[in-house]
């Protein structure tokens, strides 16, 4: 399996510091939401019980967004979903809620497919740098929701695999101007 399918392993520390077991270094709640929004999956893991604690840090991180003004849910999903943990069980939210964003993941990748397949401009030199600016556009503008929002699944577009140095930039820029819109709210 190779190294980028296989979850990053982030181990937690006895004093709650988390720590990159890929790059030897310790990492903030900020930077796992990173990695998720870079379509890598993260497994968090507690040293010394071995205990699975990726479920409690995601949520955290969802936690935290809100306290910022950065509304993740609508206030009805969040009592539907505090409202499925009174019912026996679980009741479907849960069920309902994986299957709806596969299906979304899903819709993404077909309709970035359909656009590709059926756009002349892809002959056109340069299209798909042109292409991969936009992917980073509309990534940063939805705060990540998946690979190519609308385009592809995810992966890494062709100019960040060749260290496009001008796409991180737009990345950094476009991330700064949501952080203040995020504000003005």
């Amino acid at each position: 399996m190779a190294e980028r399918d296989k979850p990053l392993l982030i181990k937690r520390y006895a004093s709650r510091r988390l720590y990159n077991t890929e790059t030897s270094d310790y990492v903030t709640l900020e930077d796992i939401a990173g990695f998720i929004r870079a379509n890598r999956e993260v497994q968090i893991i507690d040293l010394k019980s071995g205990d699975d604690l990726t479920r409690q840090y995601l949520l955290q991180i969802i936690a935290e967004h809100e306290s910022r003004g950065e509304n993740v849910l609508p206030v009805d999903v969040l009592n539907d979903l505090v409202r499925s943990y009174m019912v026996p069980g679980g009741g479907v939210m849960p069920q309902f809620l994986q299957s709806s964003f596969e299906m979304l993941r899903d819709s993404q990748s077909q309709m970035a497919e359909t656009m590709t397949a059926m756009n002349p401009m892809a002959q056109i030199p340069g299209f798909d740098a042109m292409k991969a600016q936009q992917e980073a556009f509309l990534k940063a503008m939805t705060g990540g929701l998946g690979a190519g929002w609308p385009g592809g699944p995810r992966e890494t577009p062709k100019a960040e695999k060749t260290g496009g140095e001008d796409l991180n930039e737009i990345k950094k820029q476009l991330a700064d101007l949501q952080d203040k819109l995020s504000k003005l709210k």
